[in-house]
């Protein structure tokens, strides 16, 4: 895949804000609303839905990676990035496959990459801890993830309105 200058520089800016988002997000206390452990809003994942739909998959993809990568860098914890990794690129690979259906809105997307989101952590628990107890926490989180999916999407389509004279939007 070629870049251009733009797109180099539209991907590495939606990167920046991702990373923002993803440390942002710490500073917001959903275990008080939510008293479940490990549930997250997934912020960064508004710029994911956003990159897919504005750019495509191949630099969507691009971006998650190195938002990955980045984060696990930059917060010092190299053992999260399994976590990171496994999800993010079973959600991305998730919705891709649900993007290119004309069946589902954003919102449909976002909540199936959500839920994939979710699988591939508990995957990736399942990997590092070399037992299945994770799987039982599985049905909590795919529930919690209809709510914070549809708040990704939410708010994709509230950019994608905003964005829509800018000529960002491929397609």
């Amino acid at each position: 895949m070629k870049l251009t200058t733009k797109q180099l520089t539209l991907c590495a800016v939606l990167t920046a804000m991702a990373l923002a988002l993803s440390y942002l997000e710490n500073f917001f206390p959903l275990s008080l609303a939510i008293p479940i452990p490990g549930i997250k809003l997934g912020l960064a994942n508004i710029v994911t839905v956003f990159a897919l739909y504005a750019l495509g998959p191949g630099q969507a993809l691009l971006i998650l990676i190195g938002r990955c990568l980045l984060g696990a860098v930059f917060a010092g914890n190299m053992n999260a990035l399994i976590f990171s990794l496994l999800g993010g690129v079973t959600a991305m690979l998730v919705m891709i496959v649900l993007s290119r259906g004309k069946w589902l809105s954003v919102y449909g997307v976002s909540i199936g990459g959500a839920a994939a989101h979710n699988c591939g952590q508990v995957a990736a628990a399942v990997l590092t801890l070399g037992n299945t107890a994770p799987c039982y926490y599985l049905p909590i989180l795919l529930g919690v993830s209809l709510f914070t999916g549809a708040l990704t999407g939410l708010v994709a389509a509230c950019l994608f309105r905003a964005l829509a004279h800018t000529g960002l939007m491929r397609g």
